[in-house]
């Protein structure tokens, strides 16, 4: 077994953020905690630092510790959270998760270098399609107001970079930071009340309309110069917030109808302060310029009569672009515009009209020589295109098993069919085409429907209405959860024929496209059948040679539950692979949803190397991504990080469509075999401690805080699927997030170990992990998931369960599996010691690693008390703090 001594590591690599912003944080403690709480917490860090170091003995920590009282223990915690969120920012600001060639002109480069030509790359992004899709799955422990501080905080220290000792206001900068760290300080962490769907679509709305609205046009402008010419907008933001009902009673077609509402609202407030803005500066006059005769009809079409703007043909134009804008905003939202206008208009029909009138102004400009295309117009131009009126393409989700329920009740109402339930899948399919090939509705508002039916007849009509209100864009997807079947997916296109979205014929048509989701092993193993019949469907094949492509999505989370890291990555390399010659032969264009979460568990890790490790052919220029809970914030939380995470997804999907296939088909064959060998064990292996060892289940929910976290109220559906205690039933993220706090990390790496240890060749798996993308990511994040969990740790976890004999035996399985792991790991990709090779995430972690393991060690302690039945509210909210603290420290816990 591979051990090193503390003292024997590379020392932390200073980072002048951390000790500044530490500093700060001190001095804020000292001022408004008082100089014993300073110097308990001092205490305890040096206590800590040394026992990392291996000059200290965890005895120490624990006697520091026990020297709390409640309300101290309270305050150190958020102490500690607060250095975990500071030191976060500090490494963002350095880069620490930029990848080298993570952005577009290298990729160009890089893939010039292989004799790929801009023409070629110019083709693929004719048809390509790059979509970051947020969603509120519930890993997002902070506030939105802890964001906001710590955005603030981020700002301020830009102006540090810049030189600048005073902000604009007026103020010292110091004093500033110092101000907004005492308010991070004096703002509650936790949430009283539970969030609910409006709560979750407002923070959503937040960062597309304070990121994603301003970013993406500058990024264009970067990919324009990079190209040479203006490139298709094929990056675009999507979301599933307000539309994903799969478990979640709360979302319904009011909540449908909130989302866009607000999202458009939204878009068309940012567009009427571009065109008030660009008003202010096109101040050219006919005396110096001549103009073109289309901006001279926009001017004269107007309205505007001011003398003062009579030889200013830019600004009258403007005045009635502004009039006709802020009239959509009054059709569209039912509100007038947020600065009325003192001119009428009509409102624009759609946001290609709006944009014709803009492209009218930007060529009269260039033709009159006056100013080059770009600038604020060519960035408003591009936010047109990107954004319509809609914002981002909202998603929706159900359950395959709520459809079917629903169109059962359809059939039975209109006389159709007695019991569809009990046909098989053949008979379902042939039933359901006869009703889709046919214009009848089944619906009746004469007609008395269950609760359920009534709800998704409402969510496909507030579709329908949403597509008439702000164009086929809004929505595109019908995601159906648990696809285990073409008729699964042909139900989708019964509701959908209800509100004329299906609509049938010789030529039939479905402006929302039914997209299943494969998410256990068994569904990723049945997908290549499931999509031949599907495309087999001659409606079907017509509707998406029609429209170029089909979406498939793969669930990382529930696939890992299954059947554990290892063969869950793989399964989903496979399924790809093995869908790609059915899309083929059918002459659809591929598109896959990755469902990826934070933790490498539920898919996590860089999505730079995840999607350039995609089977060779798979990529195809189109990628969708869920970014949810903890991560949007980390990689969408300022303008800044959201360019970088942006250009890093954009520059890997250009990478893997183009670049050369870098396995020889000897190569491919030997790696897949080995792989196939290795999933084999570890799925064996994780089953067989998952659910094939008797009290596991009893055994996980003693050890871990998975009933604690329940209590954190960050989001808004329930952490169970059913009302079942069983871990089937469990959703992946309180799975992936209880282990995290426990510091097992189990999700991420068991039964990998036990597969390497089994595997003869290990000089196979050098080669694999040297040569081979999928091998090399997969070692990666598994490697960061060793550094971050600590079996000691989770030693003292594992004394909370009850029965002596369950933990030892289950615990002891667990510790040796992760030393098998770790040795396993170190042997296979050469090194001495856990990220050797990475020394960047390497010092990160360790820098923060003094700083989690007495929250562990309070976390347990607070843990017993309340579980012993001690009722003081102090001691529950201890929990929660050090849960929000630990997972902070961890930035990838769910």
């Amino acid at each position: 077994m591979a051990t090193h001594d503390p003292a024997s590591l590379p020392p932390i690599a200073n980072n002048p953020d951390v000790r500044f912003l530490g500093a700060q944080l001190g001095d804020v403690i000292r001022a408004y905690g008082g100089e014993a709480l300073f110097e308990a917490t001092e205490a305890i860090r040096r206590a800590s630092v040394e026992r990392h170091r291996g000059t200290g003995s965890s005895d120490s920590v624990h006697q520091q510790l026990q020297n709390l009282g409640l309300d101290e223990t309270l305050d150190f915690v958020r102490g500690f959270m607060l250095f975990s969120m500071l030191a976060n920012l500090a490494e963002d600001r350095q880069g620490i998760a930029a990848e080298q060639g993570a952005d577009v002109a290298a990729a160009l480069a890089k893939l010039a270098g292989e004799g790929i030509d801009r023409d070629q790359v110019q083709q693929l992004l004719a048809h390509a399609l790059i979509v970051p899709v947020l969603t509120a799955h519930p890993t997002e422990v902070r506030r939105k107001s802890m964001i906001d501080h710590r955005n603030r905080i981020a700002q301020l220290m830009a102006l540090k970079d810049m030189g600048r000792d005073e902000t604009p206001d007026g103020d010292r900068v110091d004093d500033a930071i110092t101000r907004q760290i005492a308010l991070l300080w004096q703002t509650r962490v936790l949430r009283r009340e539970r969030l609910y769907v409006t709560d979750e679509v407002e923070t959503a709305l937040s960062y597309m309309r304070e990121v994603f609205l301003p970013a993406l046009p500058a990024l264009y402008q970067r990919w324009d110069r990079a190209f040479g010419e203006r490139v298709p907008s094929f990056v675009r933001p999507g979301s599933w917030i307000g539309g994903d009902r799969d478990g979640n009673p709360f979302v319904t077609a009011d909540s449908l109808r909130t989302a866009l509402g607000r999202a458009c609202e939204a878009v068309l407030g940012f567009y009427l302060e571009g065109v008030h803005a660009l008003g202010a500066e096109l101040s050219i006059s006919t005396e110096h310029v001549p103009v073109d005769a289309a901006v001279e009809a926009l001017a004269e079409a107007s309205g505007d009569t001011a003398q003062s703007r009579a030889d200013e043909p830019y600004r009258r134009a403007l005045s009635g672009i502004y009039a006709r804008l802020a009239a959509t905003h009054q059709a569209l939202t039912g509100k007038p515009a947020p600065r009325p206008g003192h001119l009428h208009g009509e409102p624009y029909p759609d946001p290609q009209a709006f944009r014709a009138d803009l492209v009218a102004i930007a060529h009269g400009l260039s033709s009159a020589g006056a100013l080059k295309t770009g600038g604020a117009l060519g960035r408003l131009i591009r936010a047109v295109e990107t954004f319509g009126f809609h914002l981002a393409t909202l998603d929706l989700r159900q359950n395959s098993a709520v459809h079917e329920r629903v169109v059962a009740e359809l059939l039975k109402t209109a006389g159709v069919e007695a019991d569809y339930l009990a046909l098989d899948e053949a008979a379902r399919v042939a039933l359901l085409r006869r009703e889709l090939a046919n214009a009848r509705p089944l619906a009746s508002r004469f007609m008395t429907y269950s609760d359920e039916t009534a709800s998704e007849l409402a969510i496909v009509q507030a579709a329908a209405e949403a597509h008439a209100k702000y164009g086929p864009a809004c929505i595109t997807n019908y995601i159906v959860s648990m696809a285990q079947s073409v008729s699964d997916l042909l139900e989708i296109n019964l509701l959908l024929k209800e509100v004329g979205l299906y609509r049938p014929g010789d030529a039939p048509t479905a402006a929302v496209m039914a997209v299943p989701l494969f998410e256990t092993v068994g569904d990723l193993e049945a997908a290549p059948g499931i999509m031949t019949d599907w495309f087999a469907l001659p409606e079907i094949a017509a509707i998406a040679a029609k429209r170029g492509h089909q979406e498939v999505m793969i669930g990382y989370s529930d696939s890992n539950k299954d059947g554990g890291y290892l063969t869950s990555t793989w399964q989903l390399s496979k399924a790809s692979t093995a869908l790609k010659p059915v899309f083929e032969a059918a002459g659809v264009g591929m598109q896959l949803f990755h469902g990826r979460g934070g933790a490498v568990g539920r898919g996590g890790g860089s999505a730079f190397a995840a999607i350039r490790a995609q089977p060779s052919g798979t990529v195809q220029g189109r990628i969708r991504i869920t970014e949810q809970g903890e991560v949007i914030a980390a990689k969408y939380g300022t303008r800044d990080s959201a360019m970088t995470n942006l250009e890093a997804i954009a520059a890997a999907t250009l990478l893997a469509s183009l670049e050369p296939e870098r396995l020889s088909n000897a190569e491919n064959d030997d790696f897949c075999a080995a792989m196939d060998a290795l999933s084999d064990t570890a799925f064996h292996a994780y089953r067989g401690l998952v659910y094939g060892t008797e009290g596991f289940r009893t055994f996980f929910r003693q050890m871990t805080p998975i009933g604690e976290i329940a209590g954190l109220k960050i989001g808004s559906r329930p952490a169970s699927r059913k009302k079942s205690d069983a871990i089937e039933d469990l959703r992946a993220i309180p799975w992936v997030f209880s282990w995290a706090q426990a510091r097992v990390m189990l999700p991420g790496w068991y039964g990998v170990g036990q597969a390497i240890a089994g595997f003869a060749d290990k000089g196979l798996l050098r080669e694999m992990a040297q040569g081979w993308p999928l091998f090399a990511s997969t070692l990666a994040n598994m490697e960061m998931v060793l550094a971050k969990s600590d079996i000691a740790i989770a030693g003292h976890y594992a004394e909370l369960v009850e029965d002596e004999g369950l933990r030892s035996g289950i615990f002891g399985r667990i510790r040796d599996a992760w030393h098998q792991t770790h040795d396993g790991l170190l042997e296979v990709t050469g090194q001495t010691r856990l990220l050797e090779k990475h020394p960047a995430l390497d010092a990160s972690i360790r820098l923060r690693l003094p700083y989690i393991e007495p929250l562990n060690l309070l976390q347990i302690e607070l843990m017993k008390r309340h579980r012993a039945g001690e009722d003081d509210p102090r001691i529950g909210e201890g929990i929660l703090l050090s849960i929000n603290a630990v997972a902070t420290a961890l930035r990838n816990s769910g």
